[in-house]
């Protein structure tokens, strides 16, 4: 690589150019594309170009509690290969009809018991597919 200003050439593993502070564009590890200097993704073939930003220690970032421990187990195993991943992915998105006036007849803990048993019967369908909930809306 040719600095755009100045030489020398910079040393394997700098940032930036040694004469000046224009930031090295960056050769993708897995197809050898050229990306510029702050491309998170490959253009190419889409891998990540830095692992900077994964969590030093995997247990801080586990998982939430609705995930059932043999998925957790299997995430963490494979979050490097998955972290950047593009893949096609379902969604479901639930909204309950009614639960205004629902919430405003029923004492809390009634709503709150109704509630978690939806929870309960949609957390288990994702998990039958290898699924993972993320947000319990109450």
């Amino acid at each position: 690589m040719q600095c755009p200003r100045w030489q020398p050439e910079p040393q394997p593993g700098a940032e930036f150019y040694p004469k000046c502070e224009s930031k090295l564009a960056s050769a993708c590890s897995e197809c050898g594309a050229r990306n510029a200097a702050d491309d998170g993704f490959c253009k190419k073939c889409g891998r990540p170009l830095s692992t900077s930003a994964a969590p030093a220690d995997l247990r801080q970032a586990a998982p939430g509690t609705y995930t059932p421990l043999h998925l957790a187990e299997r995430i963490l195993t494979w979050r490097s290969a998955l972290e950047g991943e593009r893949k096609q992915v379902t969604v479901l998105f639930a909204d309950v009809v009614g639960f205004r006036t629902l919430a405003e007849r029923l004492d809390p803990e009634a709503v709150h018991t109704i509630m978690d048993g939806c929870f309960d019967v949609l957390t288990r369908c994702a998990h039958r597919y290898e699924g993972s909930t993320n947000e319990r809306g109450h």
